[in-house]
């Protein structure tokens, strides 16, 4: 397995297009709990060919929130090759529905919180 130590300068203008027309579930989680969160994250951020919603190096964390397109049977599809992909590079990914976001977005926080320390205590 090998480890993601950069990222990829093609899909920048991308990813500052994605950061810029982010979805409310991704401003709540970035304005309201990642970006003063005490290890770095970074927003729509280019990781092994894809762009990450939220990825936090340190951690080797990837963190998605999932939009009804996700569930389609083409988009379940995409997900699943784009995790294995991401998890190539020894990345957790983590997932969460919209729904997740917007109505238990204290237990949202709170998962992530604990899989960061479980991940950087496990580096």
């Amino acid at each position: 397995m090998e480890k993601y130590t950069s990222y990829s300068k093609d899909p920048v203008g991308n990813a500052k297009s994605l950061r810029k027309n982010m979805t409310p579930q991704e401003k709540h989680l970035w304005y309201d709990y990642l970006r003063h969160y005490p290890v770095k994250f970074y927003r729509q951020r280019p990781v092994g060919g894809y762009i990450t919603d939220f990825y936090c190096s340190k951690a080797g964390l990837v963190i998605e929130p999932d939009g009804s397109q996700h569930f389609t049977v083409e988009g379940l599809k995409y997900d699943g090759i784009r995790t294995e992909v991401l998890e190539k590079y020894s990345l957790t990914v983590l997932r969460f529905t919209n729904l997740q976001v917007d109505r238990e977005f204290e237990t949202v926080c709170l998962q992530i919180d604990d899989t960061v320390k479980r991940l950087m205590e496990s580096k």
